[in-house]
């Protein structure tokens, strides 16, 4: 792999911590984005660690002449968990950046920062490049090669119309999404409540993009908000986002309860609470990530007689969420990406007017932005 930083000390670090993993080695280092995409054809790496930041050419115009060139090679970015930090990278996946991790800060010693850089970038790196992991969060059905989907396990009982729509995604997400809510209508009959794995900040500037994007009204979640259809609500960083209930009433409803599948927010949190306050009544989606966050909800969705969508190997980033899903028998369907909006609106329920539509969008149409 190649490393791309201006600084010598986070170039040194990251190819310190890098070279002790036997399985990776760092085949060459650039201090700017244009010597970078000078180097590519010359060593081939399988991937490339890009700072954001660097002077000649940055990080967001490397990625865009990278895959200007059809390369294909996987790209994660270095970001700073800053309010500029979050768009700039957020303008990196979407001009074609696999994933992303944060820069060491506030750390009071050398050996601290390299333990978050390695805490943080080896699992994403051998989750994009398909080498096996032992434990940890990458620890996941990536493969290579294409893998054998199991058939869906037997219902006992017809599955039920569903009331609300929950989906999770992780490395690949970002991008994902973009190309899935934007296709929804603004007369989407239910609400949506959505798991992105993002720390704090990136998320807000996330749900901004995607509301000027789409139909649908996106916001980051708050704690308390009344639940209605045409509006997606995307869990903040580091808090996982559930569905509270109060007689007849739902309402987003946040907390900092332990990390689960080594996340928070975690999809799992957010699927096991969509059935208990629907009763089932849930049409769950899992996209491209790395891990297994969403596979034991997805399981609970299909027990309580809710229906599951996964993302097919070939158009995810990393197979590891969806492969999961899928390879446990727990997706009802398992479709390339681009046919994700289809599946929702063919298994939702017919939209009707109903009391909480925006007056303001209910003309809008599935694919059309709005201009704000």
């Amino acid at each position: 792999m190649m490393v791309v930083d201006d600084s010598v000390v986070v170039r040194k670090i990251v190819t310190d911590v890098l070279s002790e993993d036997p399985m990776i080695q760092v085949v060459g280092t650039a201090p700017n984005g244009r010597l970078a995409v000078s180097k590519l054809e010359q060593l081939k790496p399988d991937l490339v660690t890009m700072d954001i930041e660097m002077p000649d050419m940055n990080g967001i115009e490397a990625v865009r002449a990278i895959r200007a060139t059809r390369s294909r090679v996987p790209i994660i970015m270095f970001s700073t968990l800053t309010e500029r930090g979050a768009s700039a990278t957020l303008d990196a996946l979407s001009a074609g950046a696999n994933d992303y991790v944060t820069k060491p800060a506030n750390v009071g010693s050398v050996a601290q920062s390299m333990e978050s850089v390695r805490q943080q970038l080896i699992p994403k790196i051998k989750a994009l490049t398909g080498r096996p992991m032992t434990s940890g969060p990458a620890a996941s059905p990536v493969a290579a090669s294409p893998v054998a989907v199991r058939p869906p396990a037997a219902r006992t009982r017809a599955p039920k119309e569903p009331a609300v729509l929950v989906i999770g995604s992780s490395t690949g997400g970002p991008e994902a999404l973009t190309k899935v809510l934007p296709l929804l209508p603004a007369s989407l009959p239910v609400p949506v409540l959505l798991v992105q794995h993002m720390p704090p900040v990136f998320t807000r500037q996330f749900a901004q993009r995607l509301d000027r994007l789409c139909p649908l009204t996106v916001v980051e979640a708050g704690d308390g908000t009344p639940l209605a259809p045409g509006t997606v609500h995307i869990a903040p960083g580091d808090f996982h986002l559930t569905v509270g209930t109060s007689g007849a009433s739902k309402r987003t409803a946040l907390n900092q309860a332990p990390p689960e599948n080594f996340c928070r927010p975690a999809v799992d949190v957010l699927f096991r609470s969509a059935v208990a306050a629907y009763d089932g009544a849930v049409l769950g989606v899992v996209l491209t990530g790395m891990g297994s966050d969403g596979r034991i909800g997805a399981g609970q969705i299909r027990d309580a007689g809710g229906t599951v969508i996964a993302q097919d190997q070939a158009t995810s980033v990393v197979w590891g969420m969806p492969g999961a899903v899928a390879q446990a028998g727990f997706a009802d369907e398992v479709v390339p990406l681009g046919r994700v909006a289809e599946a929702i609106i063919r298994l939702l329920p017919t939209p009707r007017p109903a009391a909480g539509f925006p007056a303001a969008r209910a003309g809008a149409t599935a694919g059309i932005g709005r201009n704000r």
